[in-house]
């Protein structure tokens, strides 16, 4: 099992203040690069950064390709990856896409993973005029083509249903050949298998339980041996779950330096996700975080159960697990979780990931308003006394993959 972390690039308003200090969203980057450039030093294996716009507090990190380009010159081994980007055409061209991972594979020696998505939130799609209804199809017409362009000389052109263009040769093309690996954005277990069907990799967001997580590699897996169709020219067979982390020298320390942060990730992700509040934001009006610092902890997911009421078949009230996929991620996300704890504690449950066969877990580390040092501590406390025994049996992991795969026929580009 390899392991990343995964930036939203979170930034809270100060609670006594309408807007941020003037150096608050620069001093948030420097600080995440920092982050990173440790991971790497530490055998960290990926970095996955998201595209998001307009959502004040949950994430500032719209232009994810500048970022990863600075952290390309930051690190030597990390793999670089979008988690994801906006594929339907309103949000980013195909052409475009595909110029800008390809140039990001390029300076990078070739360490670029397309992590690619949709997007649900309605600041976003509003704010570009992107349909509920369409945004899937236009993620898979845009993907098709975004890998075609990268590996056709010349792209012969296309006529589709969301975006057109004559024949050009679009260039540079990536490093990595065919193309760089390809994910999609996976916070419901439907999306995994059409992943599998599709020879993409699952950026599993509904932090999915170990059983949860076995289930859908056997199934995942299946799919790609029995089923597989593949939307590019090469298949990436991988799966990835994601887990806050917060490692310490006690419980007690690493709940009190990391569940807020955990519980304002899932707090804001339901504000801006819900259909109920989302597209009722005012933009540069509300302070959620001194909203969510109002709101009693044991009160906060109650507002969420409020938020998701009667969306999606949401069922579940305060201290219930929801039936329903969205809302059962955010209620975990709140959580303490398997990854909030010592060492030993952390160990253990990641154990259990190994065990299915995961093959990546990524780490929300930068949430909330945790602090810089105390992310850094608890990165260097997971690196130097959790990964370094898991990197020595990622060999066997590999063989059973090999065994997975073996009946395969299309070409793989993976890095796991």
């Amino acid at each position: 099992m390899k392991f990343g972390l995964f930036y939203e690039l979170q930034l809270p308003k100060p609670y006594d203040a309408d807007q941020w200090h003037p150096d608050q969203e620069h001093r948030i980057v420097k600080e995440a690069l920092e982050q990173i450039e440790l991971a790497d030093r530490l055998g960290f294996d990926y970095i996955f950064i998201v595209e998001h716009h307009f959502l004040e507090e949950y994430s500032h990190s719209s232009a994810p390709e500048v970022f990863l380009a600075a952290a390309s010159q930051r690190t030597r081994n990390m793999r670089l990856g979008h988690g994801i980007v906006l594929m339907p055409p309103p949000y980013n061209h195909p052409a475009r896409v595909a110029e800008r991972i390809a140039m990001l594979d390029l300076v990078s020696d070739g360490r670029v993973e397309f992590g690619t998505g949709e997007s649900s939130s309605e600041m976003e799609m509003g704010g570009f005029g992107v349909r509920r209804e369409e945004k899937k199809a236009m993620w898979e017409e845009a993907t098709r083509e975004c890998l075609r362009m990268m590996t056709e000389v010349p792209y012969p052109g296309y006529e589709g249903s969301y975006f057109a263009m004559p024949s050009r040769n679009v260039i540079p093309k990536p490093l990595q050949k065919p193309h760089p690996p390809v994910w999609v954005a996976a916070s419901r277990r439907e999306t995994t298998m059409v992943a599998a069907r599709l020879g993409i990799g699952s950026l599993g967001f509904g932090f999915e339980t170990p059983d949860e997580a076995r289930e859908r590699v056997e199934e995942y897996y299946r799919l790609i041996r029995e089923e597989c169709f593949p939307i590019g020219k090469a298949i990436n067979p991988a799966l990835a779950v994601l887990s806050v982390l917060s490692c310490f020298d006690s419980d007690e320390e690493a709940i009190a330096k990391g569940l807020e942060g955990a519980q304002f990730f899932s707090y804001s992700l339901g504000y801006y996700y819900s259909p109920f509040t989302g597209g009722a934001h005012r933009p540069g009006r509300v302070n959620l975080y001194h909203q969510f610092k109002d709101t009693p902890p044991e009160q906060r997911w109650g507002a969420l159960a409020e938020w998701f009421r009667g969306f999606a078949g949401y069922r579940g009230g305060f201290g219930e697990e929801p039936q329903d996929e969205v809302g059962r991620a955010l209620w975990r996300a709140a959580q303490r979780g398997g990854c909030i704890g010592t060492p030993e504690f952390v160990r253990e449950t990641l154990l259990r990931y190994e065990q299915a066969h995961l093959d990546v877990m990524l780490f929300v580390a930068q949430c909330g308003a945790r602090k810089h040092e105390d992310i850094m501590d608890s990165l260097y406390r997971f690196g130097t006394k959790v990964l370094p025994e898991f990197k020595e049996r990622h060999e066997q992991h590999q063989r059973w993959r090999q065994e997975q795969l073996a009946p395969v026929d299309y070409p793989i580009v993976s890095s796991i």
